[in-house]
């Protein structure tokens, strides 16, 4: 798997997984609360949601891939699956490893720093 297609298949779902610390950050960057409203926000998501959030990225990874197994690999049936079987376990391994890789880095060190900046968190 190529690293485009890997940041293509996995982008969206990391993003959303992060969605419990991004959104105070996007509340303070668009104006739509104040700063104290963001951190009380990412108390609350975090802390009592962050399993959640972490599902839906988990799903939306399974849907990503199957989807693009279906248009560009062409694979719709079991049967084809079956064939192509150590392919697809490879390809999952991979995905699984950089849907993490990506959420640690864009959660716990981007996301983490903006937060940082604008005071939403120490």
């Amino acid at each position: 798997m190529k690293l485009k297609e890997l940041l293509k298949i996995s982008g969206l779902p990391v993003l959303f997984a992060s969605l419990c610390c991004l959104s105070p950050v996007i509340v303070v960057v668009f104006g739509l609360g104040s700063v104290t409203f963001a951190s009380t926000l990412a108390d609350t998501l975090y802390g009592d949601y962050k399993w959640y959030f972490r599902a839906l990225g988990l799903v939306l990874l399974a849907i990503a891939y199957i989807w693009y197994l279906r248009k560009n690999k062409g694979i719709c049936t079991i049967d084809q699956a079956k064939r192509h079987r150590n392919e697809i376990i490879n390809n999952i391994v991979v995905l699984l490893v950089a849907g993490v890789l990506g959420y640690i880095i864009f959660l716990y060190v981007i996301v983490h720093y903006i937060g940082v900046f604008l005071k939403i968190w120490a």
